[in-house]
This record gives C-alpha cells, structure tokens and sequence, in this order.
C-alpha cells in the first residue's frame, strides 16, 4: 500500500459510478484523474456495475449499473411522464437499501477514506445510486469530491419527470462534506443558481505533454479492414451515435466535398436509443454517402472479434484519418475535440454553446459551421485537405494551445489544490 510520506497515511480513494469501463468520456475521464491521485500516493479503488479495472482494487454490485434490467424498467417509469406508480417507489427504495448496504462494504473493505462520485450524482441514469450515495455521505459526513459531466438539466428529455424530489435531493446534493466539480464555466453558472452550490471548473483534458506514439505495424491495415481506399478520404467521427452529436452534418459534408471519401463512425450507440442510428444509415443512402458504422472493430482495446476481425483502438484510427468532424449540438466540453488537437487532425467543429465560451476563445485554427454546413465551412474543408503545408501548420498551432490550457499539468495544479483541501494534508498542495 502507498503511504504518503509526509502524514504517514495510506490514503484511499473510492471512485463511484454506473461503470468504470470501455471509452466513454466519464471513464476516460476518471482514468486521467487517477493518474494524478496515484502520483500524489493515493490508492484508488472502484465501485460500479461493470468494471474493467484491477480486481483487488474493484467492488462491483450490478445493480449500480445503469442498464440493470431494474434500474432500466425504473428510468422508463420515471421520465417522460409526470406521475409515478406507487410500485416504482419501493422499487427505488429496495434497491437503493441494497446498493447502499454495498457502498458501506465498499468503504469498509478498502478502508476509503474519501469518496469521488463520477456523474453518479450528476445524470439521473440510475436514481437508487444517487440516492444511496447521498445518504451514505449525509450519514457519515465522508469527505467527497463530486465530478458531474452531464446535469439532467442539460438534457431534454430529462425535463418532464416524475422525480423532481429524488433530482433535488441528489442530482446533485446539496451536503457539507462535498466539494463539486464541474468541467464547464456554465455548468459552474447553473449549478449555482439552481441549486446555491459553488463549484470549481476543471476542463477535461489530454496528456498534451507527451505526443502520441507513432503508428505501428498492427494498425497499417486499418483503411482496408475499414474498407477506405488509398484513394479515398476517410472523415473520421469519432463519436457515439447519440442525436446530440448532429451527425448529419458530417453526412452532408462528406456529400458536398467533391471528391471520393468515406464516412466512419466510431462507436455504437450506447445508452440512449438506437432510432438515430436507423436514422443516419437512411439519410446516407438519401445523400449517397458510404458511412461505415465501425464499432465492432474498434473498441478499447486490441484484439480479435467472434470471427476473428482484428480490434482497433481510437488511437489506431486517428492515425489514419484525414479529417475529423464534431458537429455536435450540446456537449458538456468536447473529448472528441481534444482528441482530434492530440493527433494533430484537421478538425470541423459545430459552434455549440461550450465550445463557444470555453474553448474558442483559447485561439484554436478549427473549421466552424453555426448549425448547418454552409459553403465558407466548405471551401475551407477542401483547401484543407487539399494543402499538406497549411494541415501541419493549423494542427501544430492547435497542439500548442491546447498544451498550454487543457493538458495534464493544468489537470494536476487544480486536483492538488482540491486534495489537499479534502484530505487536509500539507504534501498535497
């Protein structure tokens, strides 16, 4: 066990969420956020419904798990209309007994001496989570640092429910012993004027410090499993399919480019539906463009398929695209964007809200649409794609920027300050 060297603790981290797993923003997010914890001697432990994480350092209760048959059944009784079944509350109630009975045991078992809940008290996915967790902290007064990514404000469809106490309660609580963070200046806007709650921002963020590895062999094949001609663009949209992520813009773009590209799309759609994904295979055969929807061969983590494919990672793809496209609607900062400024790719951004007041403003050379992809947004496409020297120049610009406000050294500054705060020891700071 790790013992920080000037206190003589071994100081125990207990990251809460539905699931610490794959390539979604909450767990890569988490990931970055333990590399910080770990070199300032923190062990850091999981509670989830699904894992992926090192078993000793793991507590994994299913029903934590968002899409829990129960839990499901739960969230489509509860959103979308304006009264609940009597049945449903005890159903709340039951298992928010149980996974709280589990959150004791977890604090016990690995000795967790302070808590970060990762938007498990930010987006009602699972309402017994939140509620057990609000009052496992109100119980014993355990200190807490509360990372929220996606209010249910943000959302519409959040908006007619039949939880309005449960999201007042503990979406997110409003308790002593929590410092909140959020990952937007207007989220930090919000929060406080909804809820009285000061928080402190700090943005995601990529190791802007240490270039990406060079691609190696195992990837050089990837436009071919991929289906992408030597020939061919390949526009990467390295997203799920979630109807907040404006997809048929990059359909649209790659309809009006002039020239033979494809469109690939990372990842499936996840936890919201899949009536969208339906919708962007018809609007492509509409708009003649070849999307491929990839996300059977590119995962978290190399490897093989059922029959045998190989499995990319996102990093092995971002090697190869010519173009990223990001014409979101709403995000709660932008992954995908740091992601694209990371492997130095060109990138064609929807001025959604969050860029527009916390990452624009940085300096970043990007090419912007304002809600629909006009002829402007389109002839610097092509001039882009069509230079090598003016690509270099633009990303090697963005790379430099977002090194100086979004990388890990930012990340590590505002978490000691946190830290040391939460666990009143001097080493940290």
């Amino acid at each position: 066990m790790k013992i920080c060297p000037i206190c003589g603790k071994k100081h125990h981290a207990g990251f809460i969420s539905t699931r610490f797993e794959g390539t979604d923003g909450v767990s890569l997010e988490t990931e970055k956020w333990v590399q910080i914890f770990e070199k300032e001697e923190i062990t850091c432990c999981y509670f989830a419904g699904a894992l992926d994480r090192p078993e000793g350092q793991s507590y994994q209760v299913p029903e934590a798990h968002f899409d829990h048959p129960e839990i499901r059944a739960i969230y489509n009784s509860c959103f979308g209309v304006i009264r609940r079944e009597r049945h449903i509350t005890q159903q709340i109630y039951a298992i928010k007994r149980k996974l709280k009975d589990h959150l004791y045991r977890f604090i016990d078992k690995f000795d967790i001496e302070f808590l970060v809940p990762q938007n498990a008290l930010t987006i009602p996915l699972n309402i017994p989570l939140g509620i057990a967790i609000t009052e496992v902290i109100s119980e014993t007064g355990i200190p807490v640092i509360a990372h929220h990514h996606d209010f249910f404000w943000e959302r519409k469809h959040f908006t007619t429910n039949a939880v309005w106490e449960y999201l007042n309660m503990a979406f997110p609580p409003h308790l002593p012993s929590i410092r909140h963070v959020v990952i937007n200046s207007s989220q930090d806007n919000q929060l406080s004027l909804r809820t009285g709650i000061s928080g402190t921002v700090i943005p995601n963020v990529m190791d802007f410090g240490s270039p990406p590895p060079l691609p190696d062999e195992y990837a050089a094949d990837i436009r071919d499993a991929l289906g992408v001609a030597d020939d061919e663009t390949l526009v990467l949209q390295p997203t799920r399919i979630v109807k907040r992520k404006g997809i048929e813009h990059a359909i649209e773009l790659v309809r009006r480019l002039g020239k033979k590209a494809k469109l690939v799309i990372s990842h499936a759609s996840g936890d919201e539906g899949y009536d969208y994904a339906r919708r962007l295979r018809n609007y492509s055969e509409l708009m003649n463009v070849h999307t491929i929807f990839a996300s059977d061969i590119i995962g978290d983590k190399r490897g093989r398929t059922p029959d045998g494919q190989k499995i990319y990672t996102l990093a092995d793809i971002y090697h190869y695209a010519d173009l990223v496209t990001y014409p979101s609607n709403i995000e709660g900062f932008g992954n995908a964007f740091l992601e694209a400024i990371y492997f130095c790719k060109p990138i064609v951004v929807n001025n959604y809200s969050i860029y527009a007041t916390d990452i624009k403003p940085k300096g970043f050379d990007v090419i912007e649409i304002d809600g629909y992809v006009d002829e402007g947004a389109m002839r610097r496409t092509r001039e882009v794609l069509r230079d090598p020297e003016l690509c270099v120049k633009m990303t090697k610009h963005n790379y430099d920027i977002a090194k100086r406000f979004f990388s890990y050294a930012v990340l590590e500054q505002k978490l000691k300050t946190i830290l040391a705060d939460c666990l009143g020891c001097r080493s940290i700071a």
